[in-house]
């Protein structure tokens, strides 16, 4: 078994070092029968799905087993490590020998499809032969698929003990080392990922050679590469040196994971001016690029950031793989400098852009995640939630990713100093010798317990005016050290109603509804008014327990109807708004909507 954390990144070089699985578990409240259905349905159902689309065969043509043609996208390798991952751990959080052989039966397929040189890319192998290799790495992938290869395989040693895929991930990127970097291939892929798991495998093996890699790589970018393969460089986060932007741009995916990779560089290498640099640049993206459901990427047109504040509503983007790249960012943020805002960051993204692309079963998912949906919306596109959940993509990036991240949601939970515990998401489980007992978020009390006196840091909410630890004031958006055996957190949870800086012009005038970390969501299924016509009066929202989806806590707010659909031009003089009767609105946590049925749905709505 490995040394290090069963931590996805396992650095010991910040101002935080992470517990891993293990040392932080998950066993009750909000967040377990999450992990407890992603475990038992989704990921044995994403295997199968791996299967039906051909990823899984793509792998066996290139191990010799079996004949016939590559099927699916340049990056079908890439899902099926992230289901490896997944796998791993899950098995790490709860062992279980059916997937254990499930693993390794699996590995040793992605084993036998390795050429004697190291290199690995089943769907490059197939259709274009050694010949085609790194012939188009703007879009090929390759660098790509080997980085969540490598990330699979850390997770793997780290949860199971088995070295054979860490063995094959070593074998990959000493081949990488032996053709990329300066004096050799001059070159970048147009997806980074493999930034973060070289820098991973460096901190796994101590190997020296593949932080250097992931360094050059970092440092390559901005440089003219892409541009001089005829591409536009913003889309591939390759306009401007990573040190040197001052904001994220482009492909939201592709552009966090870049500053995720760029975040571990900095970590291991000390680099103080380039962590002050991805400070700039998330403090911009959060401040002006960010939907209030920690949902990034405004523009279905190449999947992208849009210009600061532009942030529409129902075309809105939000891939749920961005969300989770910016959780992942946000961590290696928090663990390099330590501030509260980057918990908070997490928290956003956890509860509210990141959950709302999983049902609550666990199967279905969503690619895109708007905050409107209009209850005419035609679906025009695969991807477009007007579709309802779909359980599987052609692009399949989103499901395997939230599999990873349910099953590695213990290591996001706390860290550790030499004299302190610092707890930033809470969770009933257990932390080092500390019991965690809460039912978090519908209730804000967070109780701790340990069997001798220990100092605990306890993340406040920057939302939290009014919390309390053992009856003192806590200052919002810090951390609240104490040191005992019986510890009382209490988060005031009274509804909010929030409004959105005057530049963001598609809400200006509109006001949404949030409750503890959880944004809320109008939707059709829970309103008598057609819910595209509602306003908001000022009257303050109530809170109540339900049983509707699972059992959440429903806000209860006063609004007005509109005057509806006028026939005729649309604009003209004297134009009324809210005008009709007094309606009660009922909204939702945002990350349970089109879970019933697929109808209108706001989040942002205006004041009557």
């Amino acid at each position: 078994m490995s040394a290090a954390p069963r931590s996805p990144a396992a650095s010991t070089k910040g101002r935080r070092r992470p517990l891993g699985l293990g040392q932080a578990t998950i066993t009750g409240g909000f967040w377990a029968p999450r992990q407890t259905r992603n475990g038992l349905d989704a990921i044995p159902s994403g295997q199968d799905q791996l299967e039906k689309a051909g990823n899984l065969q793509n792998l066996r043509l290139a191990a010799g087993i079996g004949e016939g043609e590559a099927i699916g996208p340049i990056f079908a390798d890439s899902d099926v490590y992230k289901w490896l991952e997944a796998a791993a751990w899950e098995y790490g959080r709860n062992p279980d020998e059916d997937l254990l052989k499930r693993i390794r039966d699996l590995t040793a397929v992605v084993a036998a499809a390795q050429r004697e040189d190291g290199y690995l890319d089943s769907v490059v192998q197939l259709r274009y032969g050694d010949e085609g290799r790194y012939q188009q790495l703007v879009w090929s992938h390759e660098h790509y698929c080997a980085g969540h290869l490598i990330q699979a395989a850390v997770a793997q040693v780290r949860c199971t003990g088995d070295t054979a895929l860490l063995d094959v991930a070593t074998k990959l990127a000493d081949h990488l080392v032996a053709t990329f970097g300066d004096g050799k291939t001059v070159d970048v892929d147009g997806h980074p990922v493999i930034e973060m798991a070289l820098v991973e495998l460096y901190r796994e093996t101590g190997t020296a050679a593949y932080l250097d890699l992931a360094k050059w790589f970092v440092e390559a970018r901005g440089h003219g590469i892409i541009e001089n393969h005829g591409h536009s460089p913003t889309y591939f986060s390759d306009r401007v040196p990573v040190r040197e932007a001052t904001t994220v741009e482009g492909h939201s995916v592709r552009a966090v994971y870049l500053a995720a990779g760029a975040t571990d560089v900095a970590l291991e290498t000390d680099d103080a001016e380039l962590l002050e640099a991805l400070k700039r640049q998330f403090d911009h993206m959060w401040s002006t690029k960010t939907y209030v459901t920690g949902g990034l990427g405004a523009r279905w047109e190449g999947e992208a950031f849009g210009d600061e504040y532009e942030l529409p509503t129902d075309r809105a983007y939000a891939e749920t793989c961005a969300a989770i790249g910016g959780i992942q960012w946000a961590w290696r943020m928090l663990l390099a400098t330590g501030e509260a805002s980057y918990a908070d960051a997490i928290e956003r993204m956890l509860y509210n852009g990141f959950l709302a692309g999983v049902s609550l079963s666990g199967t279905e998912y969503f690619y895109v995640n708007p905050l409107q949906l209009r209850g005419a919306a035609h679906p025009d596109n695969g991807r477009s939630p007007a579709h309802g959940r779909r359980g599987w993509f052609d692009c399949a990036c989103c499901p395997p990713n939230i599999m990873r991240t349910l099953s590695s949601l213990d290591g996001y939970l706390a860290t550790t100093t030499d004299d302190a515990i610092q707890i930033h998401q809470y969770a009933t489980g257990v932390i080092g010798d500390l019991q965690v007992e809460t039912a978090y978020p519908w209730d804000g009390t967070v109780r701790i317990t340990a069997p001798k006196p220990t100092v605990v840091e306890l993340r406040i909410p920057a939302w939290a005016e009014g919390a309390t630890v053992n009856g003192e004031p806590a200052e919002p958006g810090t951390y609240a050290r104490v040191t005992g055996t019986d510890i009382n957190l209490q988060l005031p949870l009274q509804p909010r109603v929030v409004g959105a800086d005057p530049r963001i012009d598609a809400v200006r005038g509109c006001v949404a509804l949030e409750r503890g970390p959880l944004v809320y969501a109008v939707e059709q299924a829970d309103n008598s008014a057609n819910v595209d016509d509602v306003h908001l009066l000022p009257e303050a929202p109530t809170a109540e327990t339900s049983e509707l989806l699972d059992g959440v806590t429903v806000l209860r707010a006063q609004g007005r109807v509109g005057v509806g659909h006028q026939p005729g031009w649309s604009f003209r003089p004297g134009v009324e708004d809210a005008t009709g009767d007094e309606v009660e609105v009922v909204a939702v946590p945002y990350y349970a909507w089109a879970n019933r049925e697929i109808g209108a749905m706001r989040v942002w709505l205006p004041r009557g």
